[in-house]
């Protein structure tokens, strides 16, 4: 096997890992009703295709959520632009937000 093909293995392995630890601490949370509301009307939003999660826009208590995979719940970022936190914005805009940190990412920034 190729050095290439064995470092892309090992990459996807451990994005994989680490995936699920992501998902598996985000359904651990308890949402309140609030929160549960919320999310249940963005992941509306999302499926509809209008919007999507920019990763690494969202100031300190201010991130979005929706039920998806990874995913946590409004108000829980605790700083500004943090990487792992989304703002959902206007499809086809995201990377073009620009922040301190960078542009917006459509994926988790590490």
């Amino acid at each position: 096997m190729s050095h290439s093909k064995t470092t892309t293995l090992v990459a996807g392995a451990i994005a994989a890992v680490l995936g699920g630890m992501v998902s598996t601490t985000a359904f651990a949370q308890d949402f309140t009703p609030a929160q549960k509301k919320i999310q249940a009307q963005n992941t509306v939003l999302v499926k509809s295709g209008k919007v999507e999660p920019c990763f690494g826009t969202a100031l300190k208590g201010q991130n979005d959520c929706y039920a998806g995979a990874g995913t946590t719940c409004a108000g829980t970022s605790t700083a500004d632009y943090q990487g792992n936190s989304f703002k959902l914005v206007p499809k086809g805009t995201c990377e073009s937000i620009k922040t301190p940190n960078g542009n917006g990412s459509l994926k988790p920034k590490v």
